[in-house]
Order: structure tokens, then sequence, then C-alpha cells
């Protein structure tokens, strides 16, 4: 079998980077396209949608946790052949919440997906950095995890229309035939390796570099910068629905809206963070975001539904701009100070972030359920607030060298 080191010699080809990311897209879509869903799934479930945020919930806070340990338990396994078995539990995953009549066939699915994510994409990228050459790393990684970004800018808006049109079971059954078209990719088209030769940092060395207090703060502002969004993303229909008085259609387009955003987002983060550095674009997306929320916050108390559809729209766009901005600013952040563990550094943030989902999501269902829709922003302005300042101590931390220990 081909040597990993061999195959970084020849590794001029970028063409690993696409067929991995069709997995990431898959998994990307999946994760994305259940909260516009929620009130259908309500309906069907007979169940409110500050119950079935659980389902976001249980499925960010298994990745946080199941993710480094998977990725550490399988450390020693044919790279290729882990991919291919997980995109495939993925895709079993994705037909048992489809067929699920009930509310605990899909929990139990929404675990299982978790897992196989957690344990696909931390394990695509560390492959990824093992094929690709290194004048060539970079742009192979940016393409992997661009699966992710196409995911949120076509795949969401497709699956929330598509599941408001034939029903919410049929995105699960669409994902499961991306799922299997990559399952296929990888299988034809991966270069076989064994992969043995990538080292795994243990829990030992993660914790060794989450105690540093550099990389900790950082760490922190993905924390909170997560809690914030997804308290109010989890569930943005409710919201549309009572403060704009949108139906599924409507909502749909709205979801649309915020995913183009989200993408815009990601390519002017990182074009901004080359121009300016990581700082400004981190504190001007924060800030932005805190702004965003506080105008949800008034929509929902002052207008009627007729006077906010409008700058709601707009509001939302710049929500997806503000938020994803954040994410390539923030991770060129954590390389900085994330040295020469960056690699470890890097896998932690996914952690940070889907544990900040977790929180969010369980924060946001409390709220909807004791106050309203018209209080779920004051959740985001209070997490993109904290995180704010937090990036700020940490950037006048970073500035006085001397002081840190």
């Amino acid at each position: 079998m081909t040597s990993i080191s061999s195959e970084s010699a020849a590794g001029q080809s970028l063409a690993p980077a696409y067929i991995m990311a069709l997995g990431t897209f898959a998994i990307g879509t999946e994760g994305f396209m259940i909260v516009p869903l929620l009130p259908k799934m309500g309906e069907d479930l007979s169940l409110p949608v500050s119950a079935l945020g659980s389902l976001v919930t249980v499925f960010t806070l298994t990745l946080a946790i199941t993710s480094p340990l998977l990725t550490i338990l399988f450390g020693r396994v044919d790279r290729k052949r882990l991919l291919v078995l997980t995109m495939a539990a993925f895709a079993l995953a994705n037909l048992v919440a489809w067929a699920s009549e009930g509310y605990w066939g899909i929990f139990s699915a929404r675990v299982l997906l978790a897992m196989a994510a957690g344990l696909y994409t931390p394990n695509a990228n560390a492959l990824m950095g093992a094929l690709v050459v290194p004048e060539k790393r970079g742009r192979a990684l940016a393409i992997l995890n661009g699966g992710l970004t196409i995911a949120i800018a076509i795949g969401l808006p497709i699956g929330s229309l598509v599941g408001n049109a034939l029903g919410w079971r049929v995105t699960f059954l669409g994902v499961a035939a991306l799922s299997i078209i990559a399952v296929v990719a990888l299988v034809a088209r991966l270069p076989p390796t064994d992969g043995t030769e990538m080292r795994v940092a243990s829990v030992a060395e993660r914790l060794a570099i989450v105690k540093r207090p550099r990389v900790f703060r950082e760490l922190a502002v993905i924390f909170f910068w997560a809690l914030g969004t997804y308290s109010v993303w989890t569930y943005i229909a409710p919201y549309l629905n009572q403060v704009v008085g949108l139906g599924p259609n409507g909502i749909s387009a709205i979801v649309s809206v915020w995913g183009i955003g989200a993408a815009i987002g990601i390519v002017l983060g990182g074009t901004l963070n080359d121009l300016m550095g990581a700082r400004p674009v981190v504190a001007a997306s924060l800030t932005l975001a805190v702004l965003v929320f506080l105008s949800l916050i008034f929509f929902a108390r002052v207008l009627t539904p007729d006077q906010a559809i409008v700058p709601t729209v707009i509001a939302v766009a710049f929500w997806g701009i503000a938020i994803w901005a954040f994410y390539p600013a923030q991770i060129a952040t954590l390389i900085q100070v994330g040295q020469p563990a960056v690699p470890i550094a890097v896998s932690l943030s996914t952690s940070f972030m889907y544990l900040g989902f977790a929180v969010g999501s369980a924060i946001g269902s409390v709220v909807l359920s004791r106050g309203g829709v018209g209080d779920l922003s004051i959740t985001g302005v209070i997490g993109e607030g904290i995180a704010l300042l937090v990036a700020t101590y940490a950037s006048a931390r970073i500035r006085q060298p001397r002081r840190v220990t």
C-alpha cells in the first residue's frame, strides 16, 4: 500500500480536496437545514418548537464532546477506510431519521449524525494535510472546508425549500443520497494510504493547549460567538412567523438570504483579514452582530409585521455576513497564538464552537418557552457582547507581551 510520505511527495493534485469536500457539504447541509424546518416537524410530531430545539442541542453537544475522543480512539485506523465508513454511517443515520416516526428515533439519529460528522471532518483535514505538498496545502484545506460554505449558501436554502414543499423527512433522504455519492467518490477516487504515520494528539496534549492563557481566551471568544448566534438562529423560524408573519415559503426565502450573507461573510472575512489583520475584522464583525441582534429586538417589540418585513430581511443579511466574517479572522488569530501546536489549537476550535452552539440552542429553548420570540435576540446581544469584550481584552494582552503568562 502506498505510504503517506510517497503520496505527499507526489501530492500536486487538488483532486482529493474536492472529493472529500463532498462529505463536508453533506455534513454542513444536514447540520444547518433542520433549523428552518422545526415548525413543520413540530406540527407532525405534536411538539412545541422549543422542545424540538433539543434536536439541535443534542447534535452540537454530541459533536463537541465526541469529536476529539473518537479522533483519538481511531487514530491508527486506515484514513481512507475511516472516511468511507464514517460517511457511510452518516448516510445510514440520515436514513434512520427519514424512517423515524417519533421524536426519539430522530433524536437517536441526530446523535449518530453528530458522531459521524465529528469523526469525518478532523480526519479529512488531517489526511488532506498529508496528501498535498506544503505549497498547496492551504488551497486544499480551503477547498475541503469550502464544502461547509457551499452548504450554508446553497444546501441550507434548498433543504429548507424542499422540506417545506415535500415534507421535512425528504430532506434527510436527500442528504443520505448526497452522503452515498460522497462514499462512492471516496472509494473510487481517493488515493490509497494507511495513515498510520499521522500522529494524533492525546487528551493530555489537548488539555495542555487549552490551559495556555492566550489560546484559552481565543477559544472563549469562539464559544461565546457561537452561543450568541445559535441561541437566535435555532429559533429563527418562529421569530419570522410571529414578528414578520411569514409562512414556510417566506421563511425559506429569508433563510436563503442568511445563507447568501454567510457565504459573503466568509469570503469577506478572509479577504479583510489579509488586508487589515485579524483583530479589526473580529472586532467589527462582533460589533455588527450586536447591532443586528439589537435591531431584531426593536422589530419584535415596536414594529407591525408589515413594517418589519423589509428591515428584517436587511438585518438577517447583515447577520449572516457579520457572524461568518468573524470566523476566518478568528481562526487566523488562533493560529497566531497557538504556535507551535497550531493543528491542536485549530481542532479545539471546532469543539468550542459546537459546545457554544449546544449551550446557545439550549438557552434559546428556555427563553422561547418562558418569554417569547421577542426576547431571543437578547441572548444574542449578550453572547456576542461577551465575545467582543473577551476579544478586546485578548487583543490588549497581546499588545503587552511582557505581561502575558
